[in-house]
């Protein structure tokens, strides 16, 4: 699982964001982070071995695009616990439901009942 290990730093999660929209330049992408540019090469380095980029070379500049298979294979092998996640935040609704009925219910400081 080393696409899990690769978006375990929020650098990396935020340079896939970035390319979500598609194919951009290192130094593109670089000049939007607070870390230097070898930095940024480093985390693209760990995405592309992760599998979750990909790299090309036109004429000077490399260009990173992402590559979703990684994701399919992390989103397939989660899946089993969204159900879990489902069941307690179904949980959760039923609760607050019953909160604002009891509020809805209940007696006003001025009232007599």
């Amino acid at each position: 699982m080393q696409a899990l290990e690769a978006l375990a730093d929020p650098t990396r999660r935020r340079l896939l964001a970035l390319l979500r929209e598609g194919e951009v330049a290192a130094g593109e992408l670089a000049v939007r982070f607070p870390v230097s540019r070898p930095a940024i090469s480093r985390h693209l380095r760990v995405l592309r071995e992760a599998g979750l980029v990909r790299s090309r070379v036109e004429g000077r500049r490399r260009l990173y695009a992402l590559d979703p298979r990684p994701l399919r294979e992390l989103d397939d092998w989660l899946e089993p616990y969204r159900d879990l996640w489902a069941q307690r935040l179904d949980a959760l609704d039923t609760e607050i439901a019953r909160g604002r009925r009891s509020r809805a219910h209940a007696p006003t400081d001025g009232d007599p009942t």
